[in-house]
């Protein structure tokens, strides 16, 4: 009971919060936005990597923090500043070259430790830091709107699961490995609610999803909200898997209801560069 509360604590303060965030502050192409998400890249990079060392993937707790905050780094730097887009890829190549060249410098007492060093550190440049990137990225679109889809899309994918699968999901739970308290009726529930979110988005905000392809705006937002909705899914079940490779329950504890900040944005990393393709090919 008590989790439950939190985690309905965290819903009902927690998304009007962001969604004050993206409307009220869109200075500088959102950059308070674009801090809380190197911010939450970051912290979930120090997770990521404490998680890491169950494995042998050793690499420091500063070196994560600053790998795993790179790439939104670089994307508010291109977005909020106008810095030319080479920079992006020049703090990529910077990042990976200082992953693999610094262990030219390890003792030899260390030379057994470099390619889990090596592994640790590509795996935090990438999740969450490159996949948080592409919301940084959405600011482009100088939309407001289009960004709180993204974010309802999968806030309310992950609340239908959790909602659906505590009621439903009783006797039909335990089919994939990685998360075995997940269930059928909770993954029907996700997809659900993102097509509902997409759906709902397009008749309340018409504007956001005027479509320049051959398809029907609202079938665009119902694949839209079915393709996004899948990828926030299979970001949440990936960090399961991890956890459950890494032997811990949670990334952390920092997070109400919800364990740390990796577990909160698991599925907001991986469906960012899904609903970013697709919003482009659609409606940009």
């Amino acid at each position: 009971m008590k989790k439950i509360i939190e985690r309905l604590l965290v819903f009902f303060i927690g998304i009007p919060a962001v969604a004050s965030l993206v409307l009220f502050l869109p200075y500088y192409s959102h950059l308070t936005m674009n801090i809380f998400v190197i911010i939450f890249s970051a912290a979930g990079a120090y997770e990521f990597s404490k998680m890491l060392e169950n494995r042998q993937l050793k690499i420091s707790r500063m070196e994560a923090v600053i790998l795993g905050s790179l790439m939104p780094l670089a994307a508010t730097l291109v977005t909020s500043f106008n810095c030319p887009e080479w920079l992006f890829s020049f703090l990529f190549v910077t990042g990976s070259g200082w992953v693999i060249l610094s262990c030219v410098f390890s003792g030899a007492d260390k030379m057994d430790s470099v390619t889990g060093r090596i592994a640790a550190g590509f795996s935090v440049i990438i999740y969450p830091g490159f996949f948080m990137c592409w919301v940084v990225r959405m600011t482009i679109w100088n939309n407001p709107a289009a960004i709180l889809v993204f974010l309802f899309i999968v806030f309310g994918s992950d609340s239908a699961a959790w909602l659906l699968g505590n009621i439903f999901g009783a006797n039909n739970r335990g089919i994939i490995a990685a998360s075995p308290n997940k269930s059928i009726a909770g993954f029907i529930g996700g997809f659900i609610g993102a097509i509902i979110v997409s759906c709902g988005a397009s008749l309340i905000v018409p504007d956001v999803f005027v479509t320049h392809t051959d398809l029907h705006a609202a079938v665009s937002a119902i694949i839209l909200g079915i393709c996004t909705g899948i990828a926030a899914t299979l970001g949440d079940l990936a960090e399961s898997a991890i956890k459950r490779s890494c032997n811990v329950k949670d990334s952390g504890n920092m997070m109400l209801g919800r364990g740390g900040i990796l577990d909160s944005i698991d599925s907001i990393a991986v469906a960012a560069p899904v609903y970013f393709l697709l919003f482009n090919i659609f409606f940009y």
